[in-house]
């Protein structure tokens, strides 16, 4: 199974649920979860069986459709149908704070609905299952075209590096960070990628790794740690990362390690990119400072990947998801409609259009 070739969400049978692909379970296992509940819904994202800010948008479009069928079976119409929708759009666009994506696909199928005030909620259901599927079709369309504009920016043989997963199992189809390498495997122009493992939910190790290795793409695997000593030794030529939101000034957050990445790239004289749909960029959001960044179970450090706890009992753990790479670091940020060089406030707000990627900030 190739990784462009592996769907890792989509409607279940009579479109009454989504189904995952499980991604807590790979590289050893594929293994796909139907879910049609809210609470199931949410403990999905909040646990990453799904993720990838692309990815968690999608879902999030899928899941509130399916809900949006069920209060239609119980026979919700008018007013009651709007705020019970709207109510179980809050509740999933709480699940993670710091990818945008999840609060922009809740927002534009509510705002869809709203729209639609007085139509029955069989009239409602249709439309949302439409903009759902718009969401995942435009994802792909999306990730095509911001592979082709970052492989714009390297050459057959060049190293990148990468950190955290941004290919096809974070988005619909190619991925962010990981398209240009993947498009650059199909067309004949091969690079050399170095992924960092990705402490501590591994997502480099876990996925990338694999994703790259089942598409046929020269790949090692390095500790985050090792990443200076491979930059140093000028074996890589670009770095390619994903983001989970951007702020109108270029600061963006992704994977924590990716502003340590971001500094190493700068020292060594590498270009740093970030790799991004113009859905996760928030021009209400004014810097990096008013990005929230979500706080994980310490138990992820001590002891997840352990058949033994590897820090002693009752030891404090600070276990940040994301961390914020100030814009000054960045050299492009790479997005479907072009390549957006600093400053950042001019060419993301072009890139955007007057209102942006993301219609509304979510305060921290």
């Amino acid at each position: 199974m190739k990784p462009c070739e592996v769907v890792n969400v989509r409607l279940g049978a009579g479109e009454g649920s989504v189904v995952l692909l499980d991604q807590t379970q790979l590289p050893n296992r594929v293994v796909y979860r139907e879910v049609s509940a809210l609470e199931d819904m949410v403990e999905a994202i909040q646990t990453l069986r799904v993720r990838g800010a692309p990815a968690i948008g999608v879902f999030a479009g899928y899941c509130l459709y399916v809900l949006a069928r069920q209060l239609e079976g119980r026979g919700l119409e008018g007013p009651a149908f709007q705020r019970e929708l709207e109510r179980q759009g809050e509740v999933l666009a709480g699940a993670r704070p710091t990818a945008v994506n999840l609060a922009w696909a809740v927002g534009r199928l509510t705002r869809r609905a709203a729209a639609m005030a007085g139509a029955t909620a069989g009239d409602i259901v249709s439309a949302l299952g439409e903009e759902a599927r718009a969401i995942r079709r435009e994802d792909e369309e999306m990730c095509l075209r911001i592979a082709e504009h970052g492989l714009s920016l390297v050459k057959a043989g060049d190293g990148i590096l990468t950190h955290c997963n941004a290919g096809p199992l974070a988005t619909s189809k190619y991925g962010t960070a990981l398209g240009p390498i993947l498009l650059g495997q199909e067309r004949g122009v091969p690079l050399r990628v170095y992924a960092d493992e990705t402490r501590p939910l591994l997502q480099g190790a876990r996925l990338t790794a694999w994703e790259l290795q089942q598409a046929g793409v020269d790949v090692t695997l390095i500790c985050d740690n090792m990443a200076s000593m491979v930059l140093k030794n000028g074996w890589v030529q670009a770095c390619f990362v994903g983001c989970d939101r951007v702020a109108a000034n270029g600061d963006t957050a992704n994977k924590i390690g990716t502003s340590g990445v971001a500094i190493l790239a700068r020292h060594y004289g590498v270009p740093f990119y970030v790799l991004g749909p113009t859905s996760t960029v928030d021009l209400s959001c004014p810097d990096g400072d008013h990005i929230p960044i979500e706080q994980r179970d310490g138990e992820e450090l001590r002891s997840l990947w352990y058949r033994e706890p590897m820090a002693p009992a009752g030891v404090r753990c600070y276990n940040p998801a994301f961390d914020v790479t100030d814009h000054s670091l960045i050299t492009a940020i790479v997005t479907e409609r072009g390549v957006c060089r600093p400053p950042f406030v001019q060419s993301l707000r072009a890139a955007c259009g007057a209102e942006g990627g993301a219609k509304k900030q979510i305060s921290p």
